[in-house]
Parts: structure tokens; C-alpha cells; sequence
């Protein structure tokens, strides 16, 4: 991480507390804003925002603030379990169709997959900038996703994280077609699956590795104005399961190990694992169970483990304390009974790769000169989201948000205010339209990466 100068790293804490009070899902701030962009980035940015052409379809972007609430009910009383996201993946791929983009289609994992065509600019071929939001919520089958409105907000579960940024992708290539606006490069619009709980992003794993010619992303989450993702926080799960003969808690005392107790001694061991401070990385047992009856010397017992890290090399150096710590449970309980009937399996049910998007890098800069364009200032943090594949990836990532305040994240009682929310979208369609660039107006900045083999 880099060295922080005294007043940033104050006011990089201070904004990173006000993240968690409003209930944001990036609440830590990970590098120092740039403290200036690049004079092509600058000039870019300025000419869009000069632009009669641009002011228009800003204009059309608040103009259409009222019908993207009616998408975003609508998609939100779609329930979208992990790995049940059908049916809210078709009412998407309906909306995308119906608002100008004919081919789009739900590919082979589940995702809903719509290419806007650049113009190609003078070279004939622009960049590719996949734009994202994930169709998944955290929720499972029958819970109550109507939306309820009240003080001014909407409240349902998944309304804010993601369905919101699904309704902004709708918004803007209506706005874009109706406005007739043509980019340089391609955008890709999709609402991917995978994003939540053990999903994996298996969405997104699947359209890098069928798609080589993405050159950038930028993804759509719940987060204030001016926050820009620019860290993948990389995680592995395990589901640890211990097995045993069992056996009646009297009469078989002393002859057989229980599971339950070899767990408790490999949860007490994990609780005294050393993490660094920075890279920030964490571990935790999340859930537990096990046993058949309170009289039952318990012949099985699973846990699921949670490890996490802002760098690679730590991630592993805890899992492997972790992994250790579990076999050296087992072994000591074991040896407590003189036996060696107890065991252990230990699957890796998530693997989300981390990485991180260079502070100075095109794709940051961009979204920071954007954000002053409206009057934010920058604010760089990092999360476990989409964007972990493409960085992991080198591929140039960023997160930012939609627009609207939001809070209650994973909660029945999540909610939205879109008062004003148009503003975020336009803020962020703008870094869009920067990164691409728009025909007559202004050259992409980002770049074309170097092909790769398929």
C-alpha cells in the first residue's frame, strides 16, 4: 500500500468512517486520490462536459429518472437467489432488447450479454468497456422482495445492491439511443450472476474467459457519489467437515472422539492465528453444526471457514496457518482417547482472486476528473466485488456508483432514497463515456490491450 501523507491518510479514515455510518459496501479507503489527472484526461472531460450534445443526454438521463424506478421495481420483485437468477436474467435480457439492443442474449453461465457497437473511430477499432451490474441478491427463495415505499424511500431486499445498477444500465442506453449518441468504442452492457455468497463470480469468470477483447470495466454498485473501487479484496472458503465412529455419551466415554470437540479445538486454535494489519487480512468461522442429540457422542460436525486479504501472499500464508491448525485439532483429539478414528475433510468452496487497479492508471484518473466535473471529491476504496476477476487479470477496473442513497446491505430492510439520483447516474455515465469516447467529440482514453490467445 502506499505511504500516505499525514492529512491524506486523516481524511482518507475520517471519509472512510462516514462510509460505514451511511452503510456503504466499501467502507475502508485503500490509496491517496491523485492529486492531479493528465492533461489529455483533463481536456477529454472538459470537452464532454462543454458539449451542447453531451448536456442533452444529461438532461435525458434526469428525464428519464421516473421510468428507471419503474424498471427498478419491477426487476426488484423478481427474486434472484445465487444460482437462481433465471427468471430476473430474462426480464433483463426483455429490457435490453426492447430498449435497443436486439442481439443480446444470456450466455452460457447465465449472464445477460448486449454489445453497443462503437463507431470504431479513425483507426477502425476502439476499446471494449464491459459496463456491469450483478443480477444476484443474497436472499433466499420466498422471501418478501415487494418494494414498500415510505419517508422517501423504497425499501426491499436487493433493491439497492444491485438491482439499482441494473436499472441505470437500462437507463443509459435508452438515453444513448434516443439521443442518438455514438460512442467510439464498444460498450458491453451485462447483468451478471455470481457476484453473491458463493456464487464465486462465476459470472464474471466465465465472460473473461470467453471474451479476450475486454480492454476495461466498470462495474455498478451501491456506493456514495465520488467512491471509486480501486482494490479486489481476494478470499478463500472452506467447508471443514470432522467425521467420526460416534457413540452413546455414557457407554462409549472414553473409547471414541467426538467431532464436535475435535471442531472446538480447531476453532480455538484458528481464533489464535496472527494476521498483519496491512495488507488487511482477516479470517473467521461462520457458521457451525453438527451432533445428532445431546446424549450422542457426535459423529459429525462442519464448519465453513472465511479468509480474506488485500494482497495474494498473505491470503495464503493464513490459509495455510488455518489448514494446519485444523489437522493439528484432529490429531490432539485423537491422542486424547488414544485412537485415531477421527477425521477430517476440508473443500474450497470459494476462491475469489484479488487485485488492484493502479491509483495513476487511465481508467482512475478518469473517474476522478469525472467526479470533480459534478463536485465530488474521490474517494479510492476497495471490497470483494466484480471487479476482483478483471484485476486479478491486469485488466484495467473500476466500481463506482449509480446514484441514490443507500443503506441495509443484506438485510430485510434494505433500502433506497432516489432523491436526486439521477445526478449519480449521470456522473458515472460520464466516466463512461470518457473512457470510450464519443464520435465527433472526443478519442477513447482507454486503451486497446494487446490481443491474447483464445
Amino acid at each position: 500500500m502506499p505511504a500516505l501523507s499525514t492529512s491524506r491518510f486523516l481524511t482518507s479514515v475520517a471519509a472512510a468512517a462516514l462510509l460505514a455510518c451511511t452503510g456503504s459496501a466499501f467502507a475502508q479507503a485503500v490509496a491517496p486520490t491523485p492529486a492531479h489527472v493528465r492533461p489529455a484526461i483533463d481536456q477529454a472531460y472538459t470537452q464532454l462536459m462543454a458539449a451542447p450534445q453531451i448536456q442533452q443526454l444529461l438532461e435525458a438521463v434526469k428525464a428519464d429518472h421516473a421510468r428507471s424506478i419503474e424498471d427498478l421495481k419491477l426487476l426488484t420483485e423478481i427474486p434472484a437467489p445465487p444460482f437462481k437468477e433465471q427468471k430476473r436474467a430474462e426480464a433483463f435480457l426483455a429490457r435490453l432488447k426492447a430498449l435497443g439492443l436486439p442481439d443480446a442474449h444470456i450466455d452460457a453461465e447465465g449472464n445477460v450479454v448486449g454489445l453497443r457497437k462503437g463507431t470504431g473511430g479513425p483507426g477502425g477499432s476502439g476499446p471494449k468497456l464491459l459496463i456491469s451490474a450483478h443480477l444476484d441478491t443474497v436472499f433466499p427463495e420466498g422471501t418478501d422482495v415487494t418494494v414498500k415505499e415510505r419517508d422517501g424511500r423504497l425499501y426491499a431486499p436487493g433493491i439497492s445492491d444491485n438491482t439499482r445498477g441494473l436499472a441505470v444500465l437500462l437507463s443509459w442506453l435508452k438515453v444513448l439511443n434516443d439521443q442518438k449518441v455514438q460512442t467510439v468504442g464498444d460498450l458491453l452492457f451485462v447483468g451478471n450472476v455470481g457476484e453473491e455468497e458463493l456464487g464465486n463470480l462465476r459470472g464474471m469468470k466465465h465472460l473473461f474467459a470467453q471474451h479476450k477483447d475486454i480492454d476495461g470495466m466498470v462495474g455498478l454498485e451501491p456506493a456514495p457519489d465520488g467512491t471509486v473501487l480501486v482494490l479486489g479484496t481476494a478470499s478463500h472458503r472452506y467447508e471443514v467437515s470432522f467425521k467420526g465412529p460416534g457413540g452413546h455419551s455414557y457407554a462409549a466415554f472414553g473409547q471414541v472422539p467426538s467431532a464436535i470437540h475435535g471442531m472446538g479445538r480447531a476453532i480455538a486454535k484458528i481464533a489464535e492465528v496472527k494476521t498483519p494489519t496491512f495488507p488487511k487480512t482477516t479470517f473467521t468461522v461462520g457458521t457451525v453444526g453438527g451432533g445428532t442429540s445431546v446424549n450422542t457422542i457426535a459423529p459429525s460436525a462442519k464448519m465453513a471457514v472465511d479468509i480474506r486479504s488485500d494482497q495474494m501472499g498473505p491470503l495464503l500464508e493464513t490459509e495455510q496457518k488455518i489448514l494446519a491448525a485444523i489437522d493439528e485439532a484432529v490429531a490432539e483429539e485423537n491422542k486424547r482417547w488414544n485412537v485415531n478414528t477421527l477425521h477430517v475433510e476440508k473443500k474450497l468452496i470459494g476462491d475469489r482472486p484479488g487485485g488492484r487497479t493502479p491509483a495513476d492508471s487511465v481508467i482512475v484518473e478518469a473517474a476522478t476528473r469525472a467526479n470533480a466535473a459534478f463536485g465530488h471529491k474521490t474517494l479510492l476504496t476497495g471490497a470483494s466485488t466484480d471487479a476482483n476477476v478483471p484485476m486479478s487479470l491486469g485488466i484495467p477496473a473500476i466500481v463506482i456508483g449509480g446514484g441514490g442513497k443507500t443503506g441495509g446491505f443484506h438485510a430485510l430492510s434494505e433500502w433506497i432514497d432516489l432523491t436526486d439520483g439521477w445526478k449519480g447516474a449521470q456522473n458515472s455515465l460520464v466516466t463512461v463515456l470518457g473512457l470510450v469516447g464519443v464520435q465527433g467529440l472526443t478519442q477513447p482514453l482507454l486503451e486497446k490491450r494487446a490481443p491474447t490467445a483464445k
